[in-house]
């Protein structure tokens, strides 16, 4: 970025968000977007992507389109830019025409900097747009859903590859927090972006501690949720279900267990679901159980924990559901039950599928599959599917709380990534096994495999053996699965560092049963933050209050992180106020001086 547009960007920042510094990634792809670049940009959930589109648009001399899969997060998004004090609107089937009329006119004339619409409407009114709206930038969210190969193909999408026909000129900007390799290409060749930017952010969340485990039946899986409501009374918490009846009776053993919770799925009529998420986006209700219909795109940043009832179908909706919390970057928790009757219900849904994407969604469940029953570290198997590289475990999972007896295998890795190489990069997981032990398969023999030199360098070791250690490798990402090629194996450059002898490789030893990590210990918040805790709370309250009073969501006023920031800084005046976290120039304008009384209040409270 040239230092004058960097400064100005900056200015902007600082004016409308409330923060001093571009986190990263940001900077770079507000830079190509403002020079008229394409971009794509994945982020993690949290990780600040709307800001690249935003800021450009603010940069720019008319309006950015964004194009959203989702009304309700349409509306939160424009909600949050009028708070800043940035002039946007949403245009879709809820809004009256008149209203309608009026945002495209504002927009014509330059005065909406930032339109949302969604796939649908914007493929439908895009020749018109192209004439009649300045349009500047266009924003697809959630991009992701234009490939086949990602976890939530919609078809509508497609049609978004006439954005470069009708407008050439105007930068096309992607954005997502869940794709795999596969899925950026996708992204790419199907949006026909030229030459974009790219930035693949670490898809890291470190801040989301991670729990899995078998399921203990329902009873210890409610009291589990009710231990995390206790532990975060202040704030909120998704139960995610694999079926609207699961979600239906999980919320009735919940409302039973008196957690105050409301259900959510398709099944639902639209008013009842409407109802609900506004429920729990307000904080009338703290807990929210769902289906996964529930929360693409959900904003809510004091969203401190995820349970899923029931394994999901995939790691890249794992990863998305779990990213709901945390978005403040404060601490949070994932916790997943599994069993195996979650494992067959999955594969009806899939035998019920689309024959074209069968294979795949076997694959992905697989892996899912392998998550659930791994004895690694979690996050190191999270980061390696999304092509990530993490050579040192996390310490922030259930793995790594309560680790497996490990081993060197740094030659058993050898092996295997050499017999990969050596077949040309042809064979999946099963053949590699049989190639290692020396099987006399047909197959094998047919394909010369049993002349290359690793053929039977691994008959030390049986089948569950192999079947475990090559689970790990692909899970630590020292082999990569090629869904596009018959699943087969490929080393990564991890993995060829291994071969070559430059790194050294730990995996956890193979036993009968790997043993379920115990629940983590959670230790008590110091004593020495009990003050700090306080006055958090009492800013909790009166964010509440003040929400309630003008029927806007909590967190869009200030978010947690800002709370706490303010509860540290304890600023005395607006010039103090302004240097919070997010507080931006129309927000210490509207609700400053209202959290200044309060800390002052409360500062008077403790001298007495």
């Amino acid at each position: 970025m040239n230092p004058a547009l960097h400064a100005e960007a900056l200015a902007l920042l600082r004016r409308f968000y409330g923060y001093d510094s571009f986190r990263p990634g940001q900077a770079e792809i507000i830079s190509a977007v403002a020079s008229g670049r394409d971009a794509v940009a994945l982020m993690p959930t949290g990780g600040g992507k709307s800001l690249c589109y935003q800021l450009p648009a603010l940069l720019s001399d008319g309006v950015c389109v964004v194009v959203s899969p989702l009304i309700a997060l349409m509306d939160d998004q424009v909600s949050a830019l009028l708070a800043n004090g940035i002039p946007a609107a949403a245009v879709h089937s809820n809004r009256p025409e008149a209203e309608v009329r009026e945002a495209l006119e504002q927009a014509r004339l330059g005065r909406v900097k930032l339109l949302y619409t969604s796939p649908e409407r914007f493929v439908a009114d895009l020749p018109a747009w192209s004439r009649s709206l300045p349009i500047r930038i266009v924003a697809i969210d959630e991009a992701h859903c234009i490939s086949q190969w990602g976890h939530d193909f919609r078809p509508v999408y497609t049609e978004l590859a006439s954005v470069k026909a009708s407008l050439p000129a105007v930068p096309v900007i992607a954005l997502t927090a869940t794709a795999d390799r596969l899925t950026r290409d996708d992204m790419v060749r199907l949006l026909r972006l030229r030459d974009p930017f790219t930035w693949i952010g670490s898809f890291d969340r470190p801040n989301i501690s991670i729990e899995v485990s078998p399921d203990p039946g329902k009873a210890r899986r409610v009291a589990r949720v009710r231990e995390l409501v206790r532990k975060y009374p202040d704030d909120s918490g998704i139960v995610y279900c694999l079926s609207r009846a699961k979600a239906e009776a999980m919320t009735a053993a919940l409302q039973a267990a008196g957690v105050s919770v409301v259900c959510y799925h398709a099944g639902m009529p639209a008013a009842a679901r409407e109802q609900a998420q506004r429920a729990f986006i307000n904080g009338d209700v703290s807990v929210v159980c769902a289906t996964v219909a529930f929360g693409m795109g959900i904003d809510k940043s004091n969203i401190r924990w995820v349970v899923h009832n029931n394994m999901p179908a995939n790691i890249e909706s794992y990863y998305q559901e779990i990213g709901r919390a945390g978005r403040d970057g404060l601490p949070a928790e994932a916790v997943m039950f599994h069993s195996v009757g979650d494992v067959i219900t999955l594969r009806g849904f899939i035998d019920d599928s689309d024959s074209s994407r069968r294979g795949i969604n076997t694959e992905k469940l697989n892996r899912m599959q392998a998550f659930a029953d791994a004895a690694v570290c979690r996050r190191r198997m999270l980061l390696s599917y999304f092509n990530e590289e993490k050579v040192r475990d996390c310490g922030n999972c259930d793995v790594c709380r309560s680790a497996p007896l490990r081993f060197d295998a740094t030659v058993a890795v050898q092996k295997a990534v050499s017999a990969v190489l050596r077949t040309g990069c042809g064979v999946g997981a099963y053949m590699l096994r049989d190639i290692l032990r020396g099987a006399q398969r047909h197959d094998i023999r047919m394909r010369g495999y049993d002349r290359i030199r690793t053929f039977g360098a691994g008959s030390d070791m049986s089948a569950p053996e192999w079947n475990y250690y090559i689970s790990q490798m692909i899970q630590l990402g020292l082999l990569d699965v090629a869904y596009d090629d018959n699943n087969r194996l490929r080393p990564t450059p991890y993995g060829m560092r291994v071969v070559r002898g430059e790194e050294r490789v730990m995996l956890a030893k193979y036993t009968d049963r790997p043993l379920a990590a115990p629940a983590p210990k959670r230790q008590s918040a110091a004593a020495s933050r009990h003050d700090t805790d306080a006055l958090l709370a009492r800013l909790k309250a009166v964010r509440k209050a003040e929400a309630a009073r003008i029927k806007m969501p909590p967190y869009l006023i200030f978010s947690d992180a800002s709370l706490a920031d303010m509860a540290l800084r304890r600023p005395r005046t607006l010039e103090d106020f302004r240097l919070v976290s997010g507080a931006g120039e129309v927000k210490t304008a509207r609700w400053g001086k209202m959290f200044l009384q309060a800390i002052a209040e409360f500062e008077r409270g403790a001298l007495l």
